[in-house]
């Protein structure tokens, strides 16, 4: 009797169901928002690819800073700061000085040949690069306070 009443009991009940339905969380595996999670993964690579490209140049760039300030590199610009600057002023005074300087001269500077004449009127300066490409500057005497005699008053 109890058994029966309990069967009675349990279909007395009414039952409800729906279909089981299993679904994948993952995008990758169910397709839906499967195009955002290819391009979530696409945008983490492409990010994580350019943070090693800066990591690399950042740090290329921080050993050619240590490398440019060694004594040794400090030494070699400040000895060639002060020889450029020595011939800049040898070539000042060729150029205007007609007493000591003479008339003009040709000199070559790291494969770049450098020209200058002195015509009394004016100052020719012409620079040939290794290209080929010239580039002529004229200074007229007289100008600017610029003399190449003693008679030029600035």
């Amino acid at each position: 009797m109890k058994t029966l009443l309990m069967a009675i009991s349990f279909f007395a009940f009414p039952v409800q169901a729906t279909d089981l339905v299993f679904r994948f969380n993952s995008p990758a595996f169910n397709g839906i928002g499967q195009s955002a999670h290819y391009l979530t993964v696409d945008e983490q690579e492409r990010s994580r690819k350019a943070a090693i490209l800066e990591e690399i140049e950042s740090r290329a760039n921080e050993l050619l800073r240590e490398a440019e300030n060694t004594t040794l590199a400090k030494f070699i610009r400040n000895l060639e700061s002060r020889i450029f600057s020595q011939l800049s002023r040898d070539l000042a005074e060729s150029l205007f000085n007609s007493e000591t300087g003479g008339t003009g001269g040709v000199f070559d500077l790291d494969g770049n040949s450098i020209a200058f004449v002195n015509t009394g009127t004016e100052l020719i300066l012409t620079v040939t690069d290794t290209d080929g490409a010239i580039t002529e500057v004229i200074i007229p005497v007289g100008s600017f306070g610029i003399c190449s005699t003693d008679e030029c008053v600035p």
